[in-house]
């Protein structure tokens, strides 16, 4: 798509987290997802996905284990584990919070004065 936006600096994380919170799933599942709910309006690196994974299973925000795919190919699955859905209520909260201030800042009227 040529006018996806970019990642914000520290929002791919929540995001793949979010991802998880339904269903165990493989890098090209975690990347479709998040397609599939953006519209194809952000552009996500696969390396920066992977580099993402293994940054949160470092954290232990996930679990990882080997699975066969629905074209019976072999793939690492990633869960969430329960670190991870903590940081995930944690950093959705924080977003949340964060999109509320900047929306009533660009939306402000000004002041009469």
């Amino acid at each position: 798509m040529a006018d996806q936006l970019p990642l914000v600096k520290g929002t791919l994380d929540v995001l793949v987290l979010r991802a998880l919170s339904w269903a165990p799933m493989h890098g090209f599942e975690i990347t479709s997802w998040l397609e599939e709910r953006t519209h194809g309006a952000l552009g996500i690196d696969d390396s920066a996905l992977y580099q993402a994974l293994h940054r949160m299973e470092e954290r232990a925000w996930v679990s990882t284990e080997w699975g066969i795919t629905e074209n019976n190919r072999r793939a690492r699955y990633y869960s969430l584990t329960k670190a991870g859905r903590a940081q995930l209520a944690s950093e959705t909260k924080r977003w949340v919070r964060y999109a509320d201030i900047v929306t009533a800042v660009l939306t402000a009227s000004p002041r009469a004065s």
